[in-house]
C-alpha cells in the first residue's frame, strides 16, 4: 500500500501525523478489512469469529480445558467467552463440565459435532487466507510477521 493510497481509501485531506499514525491506521483498516471477509464466510455456517476462534483453540488443545484458558488464546480479547461457550452449547458445539479439581472451574472441549464442523471449514478458511493473503511473497510475509510480532512487544494488555 502506497503512503498515498490510504489517505485516498480514508479519504483523508492531509498528511498523516506521523509514520506511526499512518502505519496504526493502516493496520486497523486491513485488520477490519480482513476480519470483514472472515466474518462473511464464517456467517454461511452460523459462526462468529469468536465462536470460531473458541473452538480452533479447543481443537488444538485436544481435550476439555478450563473456560478462561480459552479466553486467554483467543485472537480478540473476549469479556464474555461464558456468552461465546454458551452460544456454542446451545448449538452443541461443545461440552461443559465442572472441575472436579476445583468447582469454581468449567471445563469445554468439542464435541464430534463441533470437530465435524471444522473439519468442514479448514479448506475454505485456507483458501481465504490464500486469497486474501496469496499475492504477497513468502518473504514479505515474513517480514510483516517479524514486524507485527515487535508492535505487539511493545503493548501491554
Amino acid at each position: 500500500m502506497t503512503p498515498s493510497s490510504l489517505r485516498e481509501e480514508l479519504k483523508k485531506k492531509g498528511p498523516f501525523q506521523s509514520l506511526e499514525q499512518e502505519a496504526m491506521l493502516g493496520i486497523l483498516r486491513t485488520s477490519d478489512l480482513l476480519e470483514n471477509r472472515l466474518a462473511r464466510l464464517l456467517r454461511k455456517y452460523g459462526l462468529t469469529p469468536s465462536q470460531y476462534n473458541a473452538m480452533r483453540i479447543m481443537r488444538g488443545e485436544g481435550e476439555p480445558m478450563p473456560c478462561l484458558e480459552v479466553a486467554d488464546r483467543m485472537i480478540q480479547v473476549a469479556p464474555a467467552i461464558t456468552r461465546v461457550v454458551d452460544q456454542l452449547l446451545h448449538r452443541e458445539l461443545v461440552h461443559k463440565t465442572q472441575s472436579s479439581q476445583d468447582r469454581r472451574v468449567f471445563l469445554v472441549g468439542v464435541t464430534e459435532e463441533g470437530l465435524a464442523l471444522l473439519r468442514q471449514l479448514d479448506e475454505p478458511i485456507q483458501n481465504l487466507h490464500r486469497e486474501l493473503l496469496g499475492h504477497v511473497s513468502a518473504e514479505d510475509l515474513q517480514t510483516l510477521n517479524r514486524i507485527l510480532h515487535i508492535a505487539r512487544g511493545s503493548v501491554s494488555e
